[in-house]
C-alpha cells in the first residue's frame, strides 16, 4: 500500500530536498516510516537526521537553507513537538531562510475536542510562516506542497504544512506531478522615472554614503561600481559582513552597537544615504533624514526611518541603472575620511586585548575569537549564538568572500549557535564548522551535544564560558541596574562534552590557548573547546548617549554602595583600554 506520506516523500525529493531535521513520534510515525522505507538520499529518498529537540531541528533546517540558498525541511509531532519546533521556525522565517516545517497533528477525529497534546497548529504558526495550510484529507497534499514550496522559496521565509497523523496514514491518492518549483523570487525592476529621480538626487548630493545588507548580496560587484563611481563609504550590517566586509576599499564596518564607529559618522556627515537591501533596526543610529531605501519587498520602505525616496525594487537592476545615469566623481575627501576614522578605530578599540602577550586567567574573549580567526580554514563555517558572541563573531572575525557567518541575527534567540552548526555541517560534510557557543545558550539545548555524537559529525564547539548572561549583564549596568540574576556556578563543560564522546581541551590561561584551539581545530571528529573568560568583558559601543553614560555610573554606585567595590574596581580594570582613544 502507498500511504499519504509516501507520497509526502516522493514530493519532497522531486523539489530537491536531500534530508528532514526532527524526532520521530507519535502523529509524525506515518511519515517517518515512509522515511525509513524510501532508503537514504544515496537511495533516492530523504535522510532523516535525528536531533534532540524540535526546535534545534528548525534552526539546522535554518542554517542549511541559507548556506545552499536550496529548500530545507524539518518536522515535528503534534503538541509539545510543535511548540518546540516554533521558536527555530520563527527564526528561519524572519531570517528570510526557505525552510518547509512539516508539523504533524493529532487525528481528524479528535480535533476540537480538548485531546491529549492538542494545539491549534495554524494559530501557532502564523505569525511564523508565509503560509501555513493544514491537509485534512489526502486529496489536498500535491497541491498544498506546492504552495508551500513555492511560498518559502518565492518569498524567503518558512511555510507550515499541518498534516494530522492519520491523514499520513491513509492510503494516497493519484499523483498528478509536482512539476518545476520556482526557485527565487522574482527581479523586480525600478521605472525608469524612479531610476532618473534618484539619480538626479545623488547627483546634487556632495558626499554620498551607502549602507547594505544582505538584501544587497547578489549585487556585491555593482554595489563597489557605485561606491568607486561616487567615491562613497560603504558600511554594512552584521548579516552582510561576509559579503561587503572584504576587499572593498571603501569599507567602513558596521553601524549600530557593532560598529567601530566609522560607518555611524559618515552616514551621519553625508548629504545623502543610500540603504540598500538592509532593514537595520536600530533607528537610533540612522540620520533621519535625507534617505534612500532600496528593498524588493515595498513593505520595508521607511518603516525604520523617514525617506526623501523609496524604491521597491531589486538592489542589483536599480544600481545597474543608476550607473548608466552617473558620471564619474572625482573628489575622495569624504569617502578617504571616513575609511581613515575606521581604521584608527579598529586599530585602537579591536586591537586592545587581542595581543598573546597575556597571561593567567579569565581569557579575554577578544583574544579567544582572534585566534580562532587566525588558525580557522578559510572557507569554516562559523555559527554563533545571541549576545557577547556575538559581537565577538562580529568585531574579530575576518570575511575573505569563502567563509560564511551565521547567526540569530534577526529573531535574536539564544541558544541557536549549537543546531546551527549542525545543519552546516551536515548539509557540508567536507567544510570545518564552527560553533560560537556562550555558555547560557549551550545550556539551553545541551542535548545537541548529543546530535553531534551521534552523526559523528565534525562539529567544533567553541564554549566562551564566563559563568553569566554576558549581554543581559551589560544591558542591565547600561540601565543603571546592578546585575541580577545574570551570573551562576561555573561549570566544566569540556567535562560534560567528555561524558558525551567529544574530544576536548579545557583553558583557563592565556598562554594555553593556542595550542588548545589548535588542537580542537585539527581533531577529526567532534570537539569541544571550554575557555573560562571573564565576564567583566564589555562590547563598548562606538556611541555612548548620555542617558546610557548616567546609568552605568549609577549602576557603579548602587554596586559600591552594595560593598561590591572590588568588583566595580575588577570591571573598569577590564575594559580600561576600551576607554582609551
Amino acid at each position: 500500500m502507498t500511504t499519504t506520506a509516501d507520497l509526502f516523500v516522493d514530493l519532497l525529493v522531486q523539489a530537491g530536498v536531500q534530508r528532514v531535521y526532527g524526532i520521530v513520534g507519535d502523529s509524525l510515525n506515518a511519515f517517518s516510516d515512509a522515511v525509513r522505507r524510501r532508503g537514504g538520499s544515496a537511495e533516492g529518498g530523504l535522510d532523516w537526521v535525528h536531533v534532540h529537540n524540535e526546535e534545534a531541528a528548525a534552526f539546522a533546517a535554518s542554517a542549511e537553507a541559507q548556506l545552499t540558498g536550496r529548500l530545507a525541511v524539518c518536522a515535528g509531532s503534534c503538541g509539545p513537538g510543535n511548540t518546540h519546533l516554533v521558536q527555530g521556525v520563527m527564526d528561519a522565517h524572519r531570517s528570510g531562510a526557505p525552510v518547509l516545517a512539516i508539523a504533524s497533528h493529532i487525528t481528524t477525529a479528535q480535533i476540537g475536542t480538548g485531546f491529549f497534546q492538542e494545539t491549534r497548529p495554524r494559530d501557532l504558526f502564523a505569525q511564523a510562516s508565509h503560509y501555513c495550510e493544514e491537509v485534512t484529507s489526502p486529496a489536498q497534499l500535491e497541491r498544498r506542497v506546492r504552495l508551500a514550496l513555492q511560498n518559502a522559496l518565492g518569498k524567503g521565509g518558512a511555510a507550515v504544512l499541518v498534516v494530522p497523523g492519520d491523514v499520513l496514514a491513509a492510503d494516497a491518492p493519484d499523483p498528478v506531478g509536482l512539476g518545476s518549483v520556482v526557485q527565487a523570487p522574482p527581479q523586480v525592476v525600478p521605472a525608469a522615472a524612479e531610476l532618473d529621480e534618484l539619480a538626479e538626487r545623488i547627483g546634487a548630493a556632495e558626499k554620498v554614503a551607502v549602507f547594505v545588507g544582505i538584501g544587497a548580496a547578489g549585487a556585491r560587484e555593482d554595489v563597489l561600481a557605485l561606491a568607486r563611481r561616487l567615491h562613497a563609504p560603504v558600511g554594512h550590517s552584521l548579516r552582510g559582513k561576509d559579503v561587503f566586509g572584504y576587499d572593498n576599499p571603501y569599507d567602513v564596518g558596521m553601524n549600530g552597537l557593532l560598529g567601530y564607529g566609522g560607518c555611524y559618522r559618515a552616514l551621519h556627515e553625508a548629504d545623502l544615504v543610500l540603504l540598500l537591501g538592509t532593514d537595520f533596526p536600530y533607528d537610533d543610529f540612522l540620520p533621519g533624514a535625507r534617505t534612500v531605501q532600496v528593498d524588493r519587498d515595498p513593505a520595508r520602505l521607511g518603516r525604520r526611518t523617514p525617506l526623501v525616496q523609496g524604491v521597491a525594487a531589486d538592489v542589483g537592476a536599480t544600481v545597474r541603472g543608476l550607473l548608466e545615469r552617473l558620471p564619474q566623481r572625482t573628489g575622495t575627501a569624504f569617502l578617504d575620511e571616513a575609511v581613515q576614522h575606521t581604521e584608527k578605530a579598529v586599530d585602537g578599540r579591536l586591537a586592545a586585548y587581542t595581543g598573546e602577550g597575556q597571561h593567567g586567567g579569565p581569557v579575554h574573549p577578544e583574544l579567544v575569537a582572534t585566534v580562532l580567526d587566525e588558525l580557522m580554514d578559510d572557507d569554516a563555517v562559523v555559527t554563533a549564538d545571541t549576545g557577547m558572541c556575538c559581537t565577538w563573531t562580529a568585531r574579530y572575525l575576518t570575511p575573505n568572500g569563502s567563509r560564511r557567518f551565521i547567526g540569530s541575527w534577526v529573531h535574536g534567540s539564544m541558544a541557536n549557535a549549537l543546531p546551527m552548526a549542525i545543519g552546516a555541517q551536515v548539509s557540508h560534510p567536507g567544510r570545518q564548522v564552527v560553533s560560537f557557543s556562550g555558555d547560557g545558550g549551550l545550556a539551553m539545548l545541551l542535548g545537541e551535544l548529543l546530535t553531534v555524537k551521534l552523526h559523528r559529525l565534525p562539529t567544533k564547539v567553541v564554549v566562551f564560558n564566563n559563568a553569566s548572561l554576558g549581554m543581559v549583564r551589560l544591558e542591565m549596568l547600561v540601565a543603571g541596574d546592578p546585575p541580577f540574576g545574570t551570573d551562576h556556578e561555573p561549570v566544566d563543560y569540556a567535562a560534560v562534552a567528555a561524558g558525551a564522546g567529544f574530544f576536548t581541551r579545557r583553558v583557563e590561561r592565556a598562554e594555553d590557548l593556542r595550542a588548545a584551539v589548535a588542537e580542537v581545530l585539527a581533531h577529526d571528529g567532534p570537539a569541544l573547546l571550554d575557555v573560562v573568560t571573564t565576564a567583566d568583558a564589555m562590547s563598548v559601543p562606538p556611541h555612548l548617549t548620555a542617558a546610557e553614560a548616567k546609568g552605568f555610573a549609577l549602576s557603579m554606585g548602587k554596586v559600591v554602595l552594595d560593598g561590591g567595590i572590588g568588583e566595580a574596581v575588577r570591571l573598569a580594570r577590564t575594559n580600561l583600554k576600551l576607554a582609551r582613544p
